[in-house]
């Protein structure tokens, strides 16, 4: 699939073929739909948040957020905004029927227990075997803070990331090994990217997509040894 991307149309089911990288908007849409049904999930701070907008509610996900809240819905607008009802990004969250409210340490039990089926993060670096960098750069001027992201990384029984394929300089930020300061070793097991999305298995980095280009040119591109998807 050198060109298709698997984003379900809701209204018809079926899957247009894309032939350009993917927008944020449609990103996160393929990871909702990725989710499978049942799932306890959660969604790191930043760009992965809006993954939350994009859940359908057949699919009865239930999203939990590290500040501690159960039953999280979709990111707030307008007159449903409530300033004490936000997630760990503290950005204006819905809540949907049933949903819980705990103690943060309560919170860190749920992500350090495997409880959760998958948690969806942001990265600087992912290496080809699947050790995740996303809390520090080692810039002088950056102020790091690892937060829960190790917590969530060996926690959840799926670390998913969610991020651009090349850093602003062009360089790939899927990796042989890792140069930034690891949140976790061997934990990821997919990457989402507008250009592709990848799969690790058995500690080698897979293509399972792309999106506006062919797989042996994006491979090129990356400069990294990642496997080509099977054609039909």
């Amino acid at each position: 699939m050198s060109e298709s991307l698997a984003l379900a149309d809701v209204s018809t089911g079926e899957r247009p073929s894309r032939r350009t990288p993917l927008s944020k908007d449609d990103l996160a849409r393929l990871i909702a739909r990725d989710i499978e049904p049942g799932s306890f999930v959660n969604l790191g701070i930043g760009q992965p948040t809006s993954v939350s907008n994009h859940l359908r509610p057949e699919q009865n996900v239930t999203l939990h957020t590290e500040n501690g809240m159960l039953g999280m819905g979709r990111e707030a607008r307008g007159e449903e905004v409530d300033d004490d009802l936000i997630n760990a990004g503290k950005i204006p969250v819905t809540e949907l029927p049933g949903a819980s409210y705990f103690h943060h340490g309560d919170s860190f039990g749920m992500m350090r227990g495997g409880h959760l089926d998958v948690c969806v993060m942001g990265a600087f670096q992912v290496s080809t075997n699947g050790d995740l960098a996303n809390w520090s750069t080692g810039a002088p001027d950056a102020i790091p803070a690892v937060g829960g992201a190790m917590d969530l990384a060996i926690g959840a029984r799926q670390t998913w990331v969610m991020m651009t394929l090349f850093a602003k300089d062009g360089s790939c930020k899927i990796v042989p090994e890792l140069t930034f300061p690891a949140t976790g070793r061997d934990c990821v097991s997919r990457i989402y990217t507008p250009d592709a999305v990848f799969v690790i298995e058995e500690g080698r980095t897979l293509i399972r997509e792309t999106y506006g280009c062919d797989p042996a040119e994006l491979r090129d591109r990356m400069g990294v040894d990642v496997g080509l998807p099977h054609r039909d």
